[in-house]
């Protein structure tokens, strides 16, 4: 496995874990945290070793976005590694999840949305700050940000550039499960386990079928889950699966 400095990677079980790791500036992205988040995330996506990805943070902090320190040399490329990272994340096979320590500000907020499930510590809290700096989202925010709340509720997100405490962020869909602080690595690693556990090539197809379902028709999506199904219906997983459950229906 490539040594980084960074982000530290992690493989267990089936779960790769990516923890960005510069805990004394909150995780903020400079260009070599970008760099080492994106060829990590591209390692785990293309190993047929990992069934589920995991992205947090180290110490108090998710990811605070761009550090201001490098932002106003660097950040032409900060941005431009935003749509990197959050189409590997993406077009990963496997399900992608933040568990979300901490604040999530600006680029580290939308990299969290980017991920397809977030689990939160109570704690934690997340924000679209880019108007306190005159800019507008990257990192994809104004894609995911709308699909999951809404174009009046992104606005107002947006607009306001505040950070929204965890119970709020639940409520509104920006947080999917918010769980006590000292129990989020272990919620996380459950949930991950859980679709670890799911037959693989099934659980890539639900995500692939899912996301192109924002761009596709009802009768493209039933001529894909056909397609699917058939394809499915021939692995020896599924037949073994099938064959079980109606044993036990039986008996």
């Amino acid at each position: 496995m490539p040594g980084y400095d960074r982000v530290l990677v992690e493989i267990a079980g089936g779960i790769g874990t990516v923890t960005l790791n510069r805990p004394e500036k909150l995780n903020a992205f400079d260009g070599a945290q970008c760099r080492e988040l994106h060829e990590a995330l591209r390692m785990l996506a293309g190993s047929e070793a990992v069934r589920v990805i995991v992205i947090t943070g180290a110490g108090r902090a998710f990811c605070a976005g761009a550090d201001l320190s490098v932002l106003g040399a660097d950040g032409a490329s900060l941005v431009a590694a935003g749509k990197d990272v959050a189409l590997t994340i993406r077009s990963a096979p496997q399900p992608v999840l933040a568990a979300v320590n901490g604040p999530a500000a600006g680029g580290g907020a939308n990299l969290a949305l980017a991920c397809d499930y977030r689990i939160a510590s109570d704690q934690a809290s997340i924000g679209q700050v880019f108007h306190k700096l005159g800019l507008v989202p990257d990192w994809g925010g104004s894609f995911f940000l709308p699909r999951l709340v809404g174009t009046s509720r992104a606005l107002e997100l947006v607009w306001s550039a505040r950070m929204v405490p965890a119970g709020e962020a639940l409520a509104l869909g920006l947080f999917d499960r918010v769980v006590p602080h000292g129990e989020l690595g272990t919620e996380a690693r459950r949930l991950a386990e859980l679709w670890a556990a799911q037959p693989v090539a099934a659980v890539r197809r639900a995500k692939e079928a899912l996301y192109a379902s924002e761009a596709s028709s009802l009768a493209a999506m039933l001529d894909l889950e056909i397609a699917q199904q058939q394809e499915l219906f021939a692995t020896a997983e599924a037949r073994q699966r099938i064959g079980a459950a109606l044993s036990k229906r039986s008996h």
